[in-house]
């Protein structure tokens, strides 16, 4: 046997001492209604709602959380590289044997729950396959099929059988822990971990009200409990009214789109953190539909598209524009951007060269100016379906209908519940985001590029996309022990992707945060997966926050 880690990884305490800050404090009494006051208090706001805390759902599930931990952790010094990914409820590294087919982790003692009880390999393992059981209905179980079985030879060892070497395994370890006994058969939206959560993390759940979650620091805590003893989530959907909450000091932080938060930046002790993220933005295509359903077309609407503007205007500067889901963050990104083009070309050759395409697959323009094949019979058209809720993806989709409209395409906006849009997925385009678990290439790539299998969510791939030679990159890859090899592939399976794309990759974003000054020094935010919000940006690591003199 093996250790996996050839070098020592940075430790999160090392990560604390070389990137301390200063923690951007709202005035206020200090009782459950107000912002932080007395500083051992912090109140936070944020979009997500306050009952879905079920690790077996996803909640935790790239280990950041107050509430659960993973065998393995993410620890970095700042957001511009990939984290470490270091012990946490694991004593030390996984040990891999020689064939890559079986990880070993050995956990740490004494390590006890919310509720009194042991940790034991048995909660591991019960954790994991409740995650892949199909009765769960888990939107992560397609992160986890390299995972053949697990073995708990004694309660403190857990041993991981794969059906093939997964060089990604080290990321499918951040899951969180539950205990064995709360995890019943069943549908996962039904578990009473959503709203009664029971971890091994430094805060525990004190009271849940509509709206609002008490968590408090777990004195039991092998590091003992954390200098900010109570932390308040308030679920506040509106960005308008989280915004109102930041600037009349009811909360000491919020997660706002980025335009309105560097609106409000520097005014009254304010401070806007913007965090590097592998969260990206894209048009998932219908691939059944008669207009993008023609792999020429898309390529072609993928030249259309100027994600400079959607960077410089939608996103107020804070992000990237995006060609695929692998970013420049990773050794496997393809440096060749749109259709075989320098992603930054001049936009209008880009738009020219589209036009062109377009014409080529016999789309001519109609009266309307709208692009037409077959004299009037079909029309350049399509439905781009946003989540009404979510004011980023509507001006993000509006900006592209805008865009597109230039080159003769119509695009009818239509924003509606996920449960609306789900419903027509296949039929519509959706604006997706992705990037739930950015700590292996693996998962960031799988689920969106990947055609579909009987483990996708509903929403991982709505348009249907498939490639056979993407196929095989991505599949071999998830298998290829050697990196340079890995890298290859995954490089290869973006070449294949861009000879025929199924999305319109739009951008990264950074994630952007408004905050106060609380009197704590912390860790630098780390690079951010797609969730984001109060467990993330300046608080990721809050149990590790200690009080300025």
């Amino acid at each position: 046997m093996r250790p996996f880690y050839a070098v020592a990884s940075v430790g999160l305490a090392v990560a604390l001492a070389a990137s301390g800050c200063a923690m951007p404090s709202a005035a206020g009494d200090g009782g459950d209604g107000g912002g932080s006051g007395g500083g051992d208090r912090v109140v936070l706001a944020d979009s997500a709602p306050m009952d879905e805390f079920n690790p077996v759902s996803g909640y935790g599930s790239t280990g950041v959380s107050p509430l659960y931990e993973g065998l393995l952790r993410p620890a970095a010094g700042d957001d511009e590289t990939l984290p470490d990914l270091v012990p946490a409820l694991a004593v030390a590294d996984p040990v891999v044997s020689d064939d890559g087919l079986t990880w070993t982790v050995r956990l740490r003692e004494g390590v006890r729950f919310h509720d009194g009880t042991a940790l034991d390999s048995g909660d591991v393992a019960a954790t994991y396959r409740a995650v892949v059981d199909p009765v769960s209905g888990s939107p992560i179980a397609s992160d986890y099929t390299s995972i053949a079985r697990i073995g708990t030879p004694d309660p403190l060892t857990v041993e991981f059988g794969l059906d093939a070497p997964d060089p990604g395994m080290p990321a499918r370890l951040l899951l969180g822990i539950a205990p064995s006994e709360l995890l019943a058969p069943g549908p996962a939206a039904e578990s009473p971990l959503n709203t009664a959560p029971v971890g091994t993390g430094p805060y525990r759940l004190q009271r849940l009200s509509p709206g609002e979650a008490v968590l408090v620091g777990d004195p039991d805590h092998r590091d003992g409990a954390p200098d900010v003893d109570t932390l308040v989530l308030r679920s506040v959907p509106d960005e308008n009214a989280r915004a109102q909450m930041i600037v009349t000091g009811e909360v000491d932080g919020t997660v706002l789109p980025p335009a309105l938060a560097a609106g409000l930046a520097d005014r009254d002790g304010l401070e806007l953190v913007s965090v590097n993220s592998a969260d990206w933005r894209a048009v998932a295509l219908p691939t059944a539909h008669p207009f993008t359903g023609d792999p020429a077309v898309r390529r072609a609407l993928s030249l259309a598209v100027d994600r400079e503007s959607l960077v410089e205007h939608v996103l107020a500067g804070h992000g990237e524009p995006a060609t695929s889901p692998i970013t420049d963050a990773y050794p496997e990104f393809e440096p060749v951007g749109v259709a075989g083009e320098q992603a930054d070309a001049d936009p209008a050759v880009r738009r020219a060269d589209a036009r062109g395409q377009l014409a080529e697959a016999g789309w001519r323009p109609g009266p309307d100016g709208v692009l037409v094949r077959g004299g009037s019979a079909d029309r350049a058209e399509f439905v781009l379906a946003y989540p009404v809720a979510d004011s980023l993806r509507r001006e993000l989709a509006s900006a592209v209908a805008d865009q597109l409209r230039e080159v003769g395409v119509a695009v009818e906006l239509w924003g509606g519940t996920w449960d609306e849009i789900e419903a027509r997925a296949g039929e519509v385009a959706v604006l997706l985001g992705g990037g739930d678990n950015p700590y292996t290439v693996d998962t960031q790539a799988y689920r969106t590029l990947h055609s579909p299998t009987p483990l996708s969510g509903p929403l991982d791939n709505p348009g249907g996309y498939g490639d056979a030679d993407v196929d095989r990159a991505l599949d071999a890859a998830r298998r290829a022990a050697d990196p340079a090899e890995r890298t290859r592939l995954y490089r290869q399976a973006q070449r294949a992707y861009l000879q025929n794309p199924g999305h319109l990759f739009l951008v990264t974003l950074d994630h952007t945060y408004l905050v106060r000054d609380t009197g704590h020094t912390g860790p630098a935010p780390i690079l951010e997966p797609h969730s984001h919000g109060a467990t993330w940006g300046p608080w990721w690591a809050i149990a590790h926050w200690t009080a300025r003199p």
